[in-house]
């Protein structure tokens, strides 16, 4: 006999003993089961280990020896150690390759970056040293390329700027981007010690979307002052200042030999950013047009001496590597406190934007990366770098894509940007006194235009327009009041949709799809039909005490608005409400309590709670309250097709 048979003649068996005694083919219903108790101590170590080790970090250790525990331990710790193993020379010349052509792209992009958070050019070089070496032992993502940021670059220079004035007090401005550095790195390793990297999730993307084009334009409206070559300049950053700024200098403040450099250079940086996304393999074009830029910018102000007609140049770029910073860190005054809370901002901002980066280029080559990892390696980089004269450094989108299409295999690439980076600072330094701030101003203005994502705007609007809200709310509080102001917004408008999902969740009325014994949304389903003397709600979401009062009301605003419409057309009046619990994954006290007076509030309209398919959690708990025996042990069922079947033969003989 074939298995098939076997199947077969099992399923008849089994719907015999589905029929009654009587022969009478009613349905058989299946009662919801109450689970077993579990005991307090393993209920809470599994709902800790759910929320801070959902990724099973120990799974590598199980079975085995001591020795092998210590070496993996090591190595999760410094992911170095595991894939230098299997390292080669054919990996190596991908990595080199990728090294050069970042570098060549992060040098005048740094000191550009720099100049954005108000500091000096070679600390922006300096960002791009010590920090990727760092990373590259211990981060995990193969293709992040560590270094300043505009946006971090800007926000910090903002909110310092808040504190101490640059040019007043450079000194104490400087040790306070130090502080600030200190603790962005000590909040990035915190939160991936703790396993708290979820909190980062609280920005939405479209907040985050938002953010991210409305600092854009900021960055690029900042960059007027050394593209049209102005000298008195607005310290705010709001477009209204900066274009009342631009204009009002028109006649007295333009230098024509600059906006000339700046736009020449800007269409060619456009240029060869267009030929790159043509075509891929000519990637290489836009990543090395900065350093050409550069070099040929400053050969042409050198030979014409345009600096001695009004073009701004760069002047001193200190020479040598990093000096020591430790002794310049606020550990105690009045600065200590402000270096923390711009330090925590900062860092989770540039958390934020490493770990979509690191996340999404991870999902293109398929492997996996290890955000609690991200968080521990990015936050050990900045502490290290605080001490050595470095400030926030992250990952960059522009230079990741680029080490990306250049064919990088580990994070050996950065090792080779910061080798660059390091001979620049040591030798080639003297070279860029003659660069002129225009170029700097034409690098960012054509690095952040990729950060104005129009087509995803487009898309959320699309799909969710309360994450358009968001996306909109942050865009314009950066772009018409600051940085500070857009990610307030930002920040709050996530948190407000989650308060709101929460408080108000979803309801549906079901109806039965034509040929099934299945109930769906009859919005969703328009030929579902409504069961006649039954109202089938649906409530897709937990029930607790933030939602618990509105979720009874409305029920019961279901059921009026029912009763008024069969009233309306004759029909058989309401006299079971069954409610849907498949999406209610929780239940508190005041949830329970909600259901209690919903059961009341019905007794008095004659009409009978009926509950389909709650789940564990919830039956347990409404198990433990009595409420089960309130309404009664056959009135909660596990499915709506079981509960309908044992109200509609009733109904037929009322009817």
């Amino acid at each position: 006999m074939s298995s098939r048979t076997v199947h077969s003649s099992n399923d008849q068996e089994t719907e015999a003993k589905e029929m009654d005694n009587n022969g009478q083919g009613e349905r058989y219903i299946h009662k919801v089961s109450v689970p077993p108790k579990q005991k307090l101590f393993k209920e809470f170590t599994m709902t800790v280990k759910e929320t801070f080790f959902a990724d099973d970090p120990l799974r590598p250790f199980k079975d085995q020896s001591k020795s092998r525990k210590v070496v993996l331990g090591v190595q999760a710790i410094f992911p170095i150690l595991e894939w230098s193993r299997n390292y080669s020379f054919k990996k190596f010349r991908g990595d080199i390759i990728a090294g050069l052509t970042i570098a060549s792209l992060c040098i005048p992009q740094d000191i550009g970056y720099a100049k954005l958070a108000n500091l000096p050019p070679q600390y922006g070089l300096y960002s791009s040293f010590v920090p990727p070496l760092i990373y590259a032992i211990m981060g995990s993502s193969r293709d992040i390329a560590i270094g300043p940021v505009a946006v971090v670059s800007l926000l910090l220079g903002t909110l310092l700027q808040n504190e101490i004035d640059h040019t007043t007090h450079p000194a104490e401005y400087l040790r306070l981007a130090f502080t600030a550095t200190f603790f962005a790195g000590i909040t990035q390793a915190t939160l991936g010690i703790l396993r708290l990297g979820f909190l980062i999730d609280f920005l939405s993307h479209a907040a985050v979307v938002g953010f991210m084009g409305g600092a854009a334009i900021t960055i690029a409206l900042q960059q007027l002052k050394g593209f049209f070559g102005i000298k008195d300049f607005t310290k705010k950053t709001d477009i209204i200042s900066v274009m009342h700024s631009v204009f009002g200098s028109v006649h007295h403040g333009w230098n024509w030999q600059t906006i000339v450099i700046g736009a020449s250079f800007l269409a060619f940086l456009l240029v060869a950013k267009y030929i790159g996304k043509k075509n891929k393999k000519l990637f290489w074009m836009p990543a090395i047009a900065p350093l050409i830029s550069v070099i040929l910018s400053t050969f042409l102000v050198y030979i014409t001496r345009a600096d001695e007609k009004g073009v701004a140049i760069v002047k001193h770029l200190e020479k040598g590597i990093n000096p020591s910073s430790v002794n310049q860190i606020y550990f105690s005054g009045e600065y200590l406190g402000k270096g923390f809370k711009i330090g925590i901002v900062a860092g989770m901002i540039a958390l934020t934007e490493a770990i979509a980066i690191g996340r999404t280029f991870a999902s293109m080559k398929d492997y996996t990366l290890d955000g609690n990892k991200e968080m521990v390696a990015l936050g050990a980089m900045n502490v290290v770098g605080s001490m050595t004269s470095c400030y926030v450094a992250t990952g960059s989108f522009s230079r990741s894509a680029v080490n990306y299409m250049a064919g990088c295999n580990t994070a050996v690439s950065n090792i080779v940007m910061s080798g660059v980076v390091f001979l620049t600072l040591e030798f080639i330094t003297p070279l860029f006194k003659y660069t002129p701030n225009a170029i700097l101003s034409a690098i960012i203005i054509n690095a952040v235009i990729n950060l104005i994502d129009v087509q995803a705007a487009i898309l959320i609007w699309k799909i969710d327009k309360f994450d358009f809200v968001a996306c909109m709310g942050a865009f314009f509080g950066v772009v018409f009041s600051s940085v500070e102001i857009g990610l307030l917004i930002a920040v709050s408008i996530s948190f407000a949709k989650i308060l709101l999902q929460v408080t108000r969740p979803r309801t549906a009325l079901l109806g039965k799809i034509p040929r099934t014994t299945v109930y769906r949304n009859i919005q969703q389903y328009p030929d579902a039909t409504k069961v006649p003397g039954v109202l089938i709600v649906r409530v897709d979401s937990a029930i607790y005490f933030s939602n618990s009062n509105y979720v009874k009301e409305r029920i019961l605003r279901w059921l009026t608005d029912e009763e008024e419409r069969i009233m309306a057309a004759d029909l058989p009046a309401i006299h079971y409400l069954i409610v849907e619990m498949s999406p209610v994954t929780d239940i508190d006290t005041s949830g329970i309590h909600a259901l209690e007076e919903l059961y009341r509030s019905l007794q008095k309209r004659e009409v009978q709670l009926i509950l389909a398919n709650p789940g564990p959690v919830v039956i347990d708990k409404l198990h433990e309250a009595k409420f089960e025996t309130l309404i009664g042990d056959d009135k909660i069922f596990l499915t709506v097709a079981d509960a309908v079947a044992a109200c509609s033969p009733k109904l037929v003989e009322e009817v």
